[in-house]
């Protein structure tokens, strides 16, 4: 049964999370994206659960109202940040010091392969959805005839004064129109908005964007057994960033392409990315 429940790191950083399985179950810790929130895993929070683990899904900063810095300082933001946060939510479910399998989509992979990069003993395996490795994109969009530039222009428009007013415009008519497009169910985009469709979420989670900028920093080779998930149908990430992740992975690695899958592929096919999930980490316990 996934719950909700809350994790304090601070006296100003509370995050709303949901869970499932019992407390000393080996942990899953999993880091959604934008435009989502922590309600695109609850297929997978289900299954992991039901598999005998202790699945976590935050809502993380800025998504959550009591982990929200002012946006205005983008340093809040910043990846180390996100990234520190992570790991005081593991921390704060009693593996400060144990290993435990991660799981993240969109930006929540980028943070995921940024920790798996940091931390390499304390994560047993990496499961990345539709995010390439950091080197392979950033290598996809400095080719001067590849289309992973135009398929990434949303993110220098994200650093835009007015952003958040633009996305959020006409009853969030940009969420919508591009969840639908990859085959989110409208009742998993009502759950999203009814974290990301206000002003205060929206600003917070732009500022993420704004933090980082437009240069993603590379990574050395990951070194933790990866399960990379793209759907060959993902409007935000083309064909060579995501088969030439396998350039930049030292460990055992799989790579699975979902045909026909858009960007959100727990939400839009949650039963195979459960069943992938599930294989690729009980082949790798902690």
């Amino acid at each position: 049964m996934v719950e909700l429940t809350q994790f304090s790191i601070s006296s100003t950083l509370a995050f709303d999370a949901l869970t499932a399985g019992e407390d000393g179950a080996p942990l899953v810790l999993l880091l959604h994206g934008f435009a989502e929130s922590m309600h695109c895993w609850h297929a997978q929070l289900e299954a992991l659960g039901d598999g005998g683990y202790r699945a976590v899904a935050p809502s993380q900063r800025g998504y959550s109202p009591g982990a929200r810095p002012d946006a205005r300082e983008a340093s809040h933001y910043h990846i180390d940040c996100l990234m520190d946060d992570a790991m005081a939510i593991v921390a704060a479910c009693g593996r400060a010091d144990a290993r435990f399998h991660l799981a993240g989509h969109d930006w929540g992979g980028s943070i995921a392969w940024a920790l798996a990069d940091r931390y390499p003993e304390r994560v047993a395996s990496l499961t990345i959805l539709s995010r390439p490795h950091p080197n392979a994109f950033n290598r996809a969009l400095q080719m001067l005839d590849g289309d992973q530039a135009q398929r990434s222009r949303h993110h220098r428009a994200f650093l835009e004064p007015g952003a958040a007013a633009a996305v959020l415009a006409d009853d969030c008519k940009w969420l919508r129109e591009r969840w639908a497009a990859n085959g989110v169910p409208p009742a998993a985009t009502e759950k999203h908005l009814s974290v990301l469709g206000n002003k205060g979420a929206m600003e917070a989670a732009l500022a993420w964007y704004r933090a980082r900028g437009a240069i993603r920093g590379p990574l050395g080779p990951t070194r933790v057994p990866t399960l990379y998930i793209w759907g060959d149908a993902d409007d935000t990430v083309g064909r060579f960033a995501a088969e030439g992740t396998v350039d930049f992975i030292a460990a055992p690695y799989r790579f699975e392409v979902l045909p026909g899958v858009g960007h959100f592929a727990a939400d839009q096919s949650p039963q195979r990315v459960s069943e992938l999930m599930l294989e690729h980490i009980a082949a790798h316990p902690v």
